[in-house]
């Protein structure tokens, strides 16, 4: 559900024609509804009211400040893999005692900063991240809360890249050797030991992988506890999928229903890092068609959005709707839609069946709210886009575009060059 929609044959956002802020910012540019952020949050959360919960937004999937405060603002927490999302988070008032923090490969400073801002918990990923963290938390003089990121071995039926979950994968502790490691961190003077975590990959689209996990965190739950270690929190990741195209993941509904009674015997506080199902559909990348060309037996669309806005196609064959904003009787066509980048894998769509657009005309390439932006570069020193966050019938910049001083700003050329 998005609240992205024709009206007289011109595509809105909410209440506002892209024409219009195509117009007034330009393009490319990411836009974002509000309406439909604020709708994915509350259907996610409210989901898991009747049942201590927490929901911790994933920044990765889309961190700009405007969003993170509102979904702090709807009660949310975060659920972070830097100390640059760290910082975020803190800068748009979201609560420390609501973020958690993930990732394979903290770093001293990183783990000082958010010992200092006093965090929820670290999802530990190896020993040595526990051992640095407890070196770190007895020079502060501080006691870090922790949960053991247990890789369950959970084959999560998704892209390779997105797959966390396997015991091939870079990520968390193999479930085998997990509750040794439990039982010696709870014996480490600086560290407590208050949850277990578990995120199997990203873009699921079955119900049936996130419950194998759970059943076998439950078994590792259960012995822990009758070893005397009292776990407050169960931290089951994020994952769920959306629909790009023909997919049909699981309604969040759906998902807690089926959560709520794997985990019912369980005296913990559930917390979940959904990202991709709470902005992913809530965002598109508007951009300009430049020209038309007619290769052999081809034909390509040439956009000025490019790999560097938005990479998923390119590094995922990922599919993305692409939609005319106006719509116009045209003959259809088979084309691929490309970038300005000097890569043959620039491109948005291949072979995609569309109408013939023209010059100028403005396409809006669909579910852009996930993994859009946040992993957008200066390759080909193309400036990044603006990004606008659309609110009924109004509109703010909620990211300025880049300008070409933006990409030397941080450069120097070297005194003997001078």
């Amino acid at each position: 559900m998005h609240h992205f929609h024709y009206k007289n044959n011109k595509l809105y956002a909410e209440g506002v024609p892209l024409t219009e802020i195509a117009e007034a910012v330009g393009t490319p540019c990411y836009i974002y509804s509000q309406a439909t952020l604020t709708h994915h949050f509350k259907v996610f959360d409210n989901a898991f009211s009747d049942v201590p919960h927490l929901t911790c937004y994933s920044v990765k999937a889309n961190s700009n400040i405007a969003l993170l405060k509102l979904f702090a603002s709807l009660g949310g927490g975060v659920d972070v893999v830097s100390g640059g999302e760290l910082f975020r988070a803190l800068k748009a008032d979201v609560s420390p005692k609501k973020i958690v923090f993930s990732g394979v490969g903290k770093t001293e400073d990183e783990i000082k900063m958010a010992l200092e801002a006093d965090i929820l918990m670290f999802n530990v990923e190896s020993e040595a991240e526990l051992e640095t963290i407890h070196e770190i938390a007895s020079h502060l003089g501080k006691i870090a809360p922790i949960a053991l990121r247990v890789n369950p071995d959970i084959d999560p039926k998704t892209h390779p890249y997105i797959s966390t979950g396997l015991k091939k994968s870079k990520f968390g502790i193999d479930i085998k050797i997990a509750e040794q490691l439990y039982l010696k961190a709870n014996h480490i003077p600086h560290i407590r030991v208050i949850g277990i975590d578990c995120h199997i990959g990203s873009q699921l689209t079955l119900l049936s992988p996130f419950l194998d996990a759970l059943e076998r965190i439950k078994l590792l739950y259960q012995k822990l506890e009758a070893q005397g270690l009292k776990l407050q929190y169960l931290d089951l990741g994020g994952g769920l999928g959306i629909p790009y195209g023909e997919e049909i993941p699981p309604h969040p509904t759906e998902y807690a229903q089926a959560i709520k009674a794997a985990a019912q015997d369980l005296n913990c506080t559930l917390i979940f890092e959904p990202g991709r199902v709470i902005v992913g559909n809530a965002g598109i990348l508007l951009t300009k068609v430049l020209y038309l060309k007619q290769g052999k037996g081809k034909t390509f669309i040439i956009v000025d959005a490019a790999m560097n806005d938005l990479i998923r196609p390119s590094l995922y064959h990922a599919h993305h709707e692409i939609k005319p904003v106006e719509k116009m009787e045209r003959p259809l066509v088979v084309a691929d839609v490309v970038g300005p980048i000097c890569e043959t894998g620039d491109f948005f769509a291949q072979g995609r069946k569309m109408p013939l657009v023209q010059s100028g005309d403005l396409l809006a390439i669909m579910s852009a709210g996930a993994y859009g932006f946040v992993m957008s570069s200066n390759y080909n020193s193309r400036p990044r886009v603006a990004e606008v966050l659309v609110n009924g019938d109004r509109y703010q910049v909620i990211r300025k575009r880049e300008c070409y001083e933006d990409l030397i700003r941080l450069e120097k050329i070297p005194e003997w060059m001078a």
